[in-house]
Parts: C-alpha cells; structure tokens; sequence
C-alpha cells in the first residue's frame, strides 16, 4: 500500500536539509496554483561546484532518509545548476552566477493574472 505524504512535510523536510548542508538565498515558492509539475519549488544556492554537489547528495540522501522515495536527479555531474524532483517538490540548486543568469523566482513568484490581486 503506497502512503501519501503531505507536500508541506516533504518542502520541510527539503528545507531542513539546505539548511543544514548551509546552502544559501533559500527561497520556497508555492506553485500549487501555477503549474502541474509540483506543489512548491525551492530555489537555493551553493558556493561553488563542490558545494552545490555536496548541497544535492545531502538532499537526495535526506529525502531517501525520509521515506519520501528516490527523487529524480539532473545536473549533479556539472553542478552548475541540479535539479532535484521529489515528485511534489522541485529543487533547483545553482551556483550564484548561474541562478542570476536564469533568475527562476522572478518567472515563478509573478502574482495570478486569475487570482483577483491584479484588476
């Protein structure tokens, strides 16, 4: 029998490993109302290869760790920019110069055009 866990447990399970594998510029975004892909993205940072490489392994083991199952995993060999899919939760962890190129929050925190706040 398959146990559906709740995407909050799984983003705070995600949040409390970049924070203590000390990742930086941790943002979570509610995407619930936006997108089919998952109920939130975490947009974070690493310092350098090593560290975002290091930030990813501790995630992907956390997530295993926490019964959540096996997250699909992109980008690890360049560590540039790696992509952790739990399935509810998107991770994206960037280099600093990579995350500002491709500017993710920006595209992702513009307000509802639907939701009633823009009239």
């Amino acid at each position: 029998m398959t146990r559906i866990v709740e995407p909050s447990r799984i983003l705070n399970s995600v949040l409390a490993s970049l924070e203590d594998s000390k990742a930086e510029n941790i943002v979570p975004i509610d995407i619930q109302r936006k997108s089919s892909l998952g109920d939130y993205m975490v947009v974070a940072s690493g310092r350098s290869h090593r560290h975002v490489a290091a930030v990813a392994d501790h995630l992907i083991s956390a997530v295993k760790e926490a019964g959540l199952g096996v997250p699909r995993v992109e980008g690890l060999a360049s560590a540039d920019w790696v992509l952790v899919d739990t399935g509810d939760v998107i991770v994206h962890i960037f280099r600093p110069e990579v995350r500002e190129f491709y500017n993710l929050e920006k595209m992702w925190q513009t307000p509802d055009l639907d939701d009633g706040t823009m009239h």
